[in-house]
């Protein structure tokens, strides 16, 4: 797992950790049952404080992502484990919705936002094997 930290973004430093876990995860990178670095550990190779670290890491297993367990550590969830529900639904819905309205504002058509949509997708997914 790669991370990389950009100090001089208006995204706070643990939200970039976040959403970097998450998509690692949606790649293939980690899987269910994998166990992520310690909070101290992953905190020390980014330069950052360990509280950046251990918030969001909580953030990731309010989301249902991971399980912390004490001694053993955070634990990426099984698929059956994060189930996705109707409010987890709405809430990516609610995430979505700020960057679709710019896009609108700024000129994109239904097709662009739909197009920009499944790349991300696809981007994200996980390469056949042998292609």
């Amino acid at each position: 797992m790669f991370i990389q930290i950009e100090p001089q973004s208006d995204v706070p430093i643990y939200e970039q950790v976040t959403r970097q876990i998450i998509e690692g995860i949606a790649r293939g990178e980690m899987k269910p049952g994998d166990t992520l670095p310690s909070v101290r550990a992953l905190a020390a190779d980014l330069g950052v404080n360990m509280h950046t670290v251990n918030k969001s890491y909580h953030e990731l297993e309010a989301k249902g992502i991971i399980v912390i367990r004490p001694k053993s550590g955070a634990i990426i969830s099984s698929t059956e484990e994060r189930a996705l529900t109707p409010d987890q639904l709405r809430q990516i819905e609610k995430n979505l919705k700020p960057v679709v309205a710019e896009g609108m504002v700024l000129g994109a058509t239904v097709e662009q936002i739909e197009h920009m949509m499944k790349k991300v997708f696809a981007d994200l997914q996980i390469p056949a094997e042998g292609v």
